[in-house]
């Protein structure tokens, strides 16, 4: 891809996950919006937030835009990052034992032509039973606390989880295969 490159996130996992694709040359340009939890379903969330993101740093970059936004679901319930230690422990009660879902909504746009492409990803992911030192020990990493759901599949948190049906990148932020795709349709 011979245009800039700009990722509108400042997730480190994210960037992680774009070089595993391919990309060297990459700008880190965060979109500052509010990512207030509406009542809507999950793969509308993650749609529009990840579409508001894209526009924002749009609006002042040329390039192809990839926005990005995941959130955790139980049921319809959205787990976004938890605001404190209770939070993340009550996430993770909430998960323990439980099958839940992980949907990423992605935008990408190409600030030349403006063409628009958004589209979601979800994996299923199921969790073991927890017990509350595995999770007090877990939350005393302090590795819940910038992560949907309160965990982070690629860090300590692999232990809790037992399968997942569908992409892992996904779960980590960014589903590759599926970003892939778009950028093909994009170019």
């Amino acid at each position: 891809m011979n245009k800039r490159i700009l990722l509108a996130s400042a997730s480190p996992r994210r960037a992680e996950i774009l070089t595993k694709m391919g990309f060297r040359e990459f700008d880190i340009i965060p979109a500052e919006i509010d990512e207030s939890i509406i009542a809507c379903a999950p793969d509308e969330y993650v749609l529009s937030l990840a579409k508001q993101k894209a526009m924002h740093v749009a609006k002042s970059y040329e390039g192809i835009i990839i926005a990005a936004d995941t959130i955790v679901a139980l049921g319809n319930e959205i787990l976004g990052k938890p605001k404190d230690e209770f939070d993340a422990k009550n996430m993770l009660e909430k998960l323990s034992g439980k099958k839940h879902s992980v949907f990423t909504g992605i935008c990408v746009i190409d600030t030349m032509t403006s063409k628009t492409i958004c589209d979601y990803e979800k994996t299923n992911v199921y969790f073991k039973e927890l017990s509350d030192n595995e999770i007090n020990d877990y939350i005393k990493t302090g590795e819940p606390m910038d992560k949907a759901g309160a965990y982070g599949i690629q860090g300590s948190a692999c232990i809790f989880v037992t399968r997942i049906d569908g992409c892992y990148y996904n779960v980590m932020g960014l589903p590759a295969a599926k970003l892939y795709s778009i950028l093909k349709t994009i170019e």
